[in-house]
C-alpha cells in the first residue's frame, strides 16, 4: 500500500525538481544507488520496469527504503498495462509512470488514489490524461518532442498542467535552466545522473556530487522565475 498521497508525491517532485530513474537487476546496487541520491537530496526515486523479475527487485528495494530511508518516495516507470500498474501498487509503489497514454492504468491508480504519471506527445494527449485524472504528465522522449519549447508553447494556454519531461535531460545548469525556465514541474534523469566511473562501476560519489548539485540549481532556478 502506498505510503504518501498523490498531492504529496506531486509537491515533493515540484520542491526537489529531480527525479532519478534507475533499473539494476541487482537490488544490492539499486539500494546503493538510491542511497547515493537521497543523500544528494532527492526525495522522490523511479525505478524502472524494464527486466526481468524487475517485480522481485522491487520487492526487496521498497522495503529496505522503509527501513532505510523512509522519506524516499519510491514508485515505478516504464508501465505499460494496468495490470502490471496493479502489482507495482500492491507491492507498495507511491506512484507510476508510463511512457504511454493508458486510461486502463488511470482507472486503476484513481482507484487506489495512486500518483499517475502518463507519456504524451501533444497538448490532446495531455488534456485527456488531466481529464483522466493526472496530477503530473511526461513528455517523453522530451528532446525528441520539441525539448523546452515545447513545454514552453504548452504552458501558454495551459499554464495549470504540471509537465514532467523525461530524455534529453541532463545535470548541467544551461540544460536545467532551459527545462525550468520553460516551465517544467520536475525532470527525470537516468543515465546523466547515474554514472559509472572508468572501471565501469557504479560511481555512488558522484551520482551524489551530481544530484546535489541539480538539486541546488534547480532551487536557484525557482527563484529567478
Amino acid at each position: 500500500m502506498a505510503k504518501y498521497t498523490r498531492i504529496e508525491v506531486t509537491q515533493t517532485m515540484s520542491q526537489t525538481g529531480i527525479v532519478p530513474l534507475f533499473y539494476y537487476h541487482d537490488p544490492e546496487i539499486v539500494q546503493k544507488v538510491i542511497k547515493a541520491c537521497y543523500n544528494g537530496g532527492a526525495r522522490v526515486f523511479e525505478f524502472t520496469n524494464r527486466g526481468d523479475n524487475a517485480q522481485d527487485v522491487f520487492s526487496k528495494v521498497i522495503e529496505w527504503c522503509a527501513k532505510n530511508l523512509p522519506d524516499m518516495i519510491l514508485g515505478i516507470g516504464s508501465v505499460v498495462d494496468s495490470g502490471t500498474a496493479s502489482l507495482y501498487i500492491q507491492k507498495g509503489a507511491n506512484f507510476i509512470v508510463s511512457p504511454i497514454l493508458n486510461p486502463d492504468i488511470a482507472k486503476v491508480c484513481n482507484r487506489r488514489k495512486i500518483a499517475w504519471l502518463p507519456g504524451c506527445a501533444t497538448l490532446t494527449e495531455i488534456n485527456y490524461a488531466e481529464e483522466l485524472g493526472a496530477e503530473v504528465v511526461k513528455i517523453f522522449p522530451a528532446a525528441q518532442i520539441g525539448g523546452p519549447d515545447f513545454i514552453k508553447s504548452i504552458k501558454a494556454p495551459c499554464p495549470w498542467s504540471s509537465i514532467m519531461p523525461s530524455g534529453g535531460v541532463t545535470p548541467e545548469e544551461e540544460n536545467l535552466r532551459n527545462w525550468f525556465l520553460s516551465g517544467a514541474h520536475c525532470v527525470g534523469m537516468g543515465s546523466k545522473l547515474i554514472v559509472k566511473n572508468s572501471n565501469g562501476d557504479f560511481d555512488y560519489e558522484m551520482i551524489e556530487k551530481l544530484t546535489y548539485k541539480s538539486i541546488q540549481i534547480v532551487q536557484k532556478l525557482k527563484k529567478e522565475s
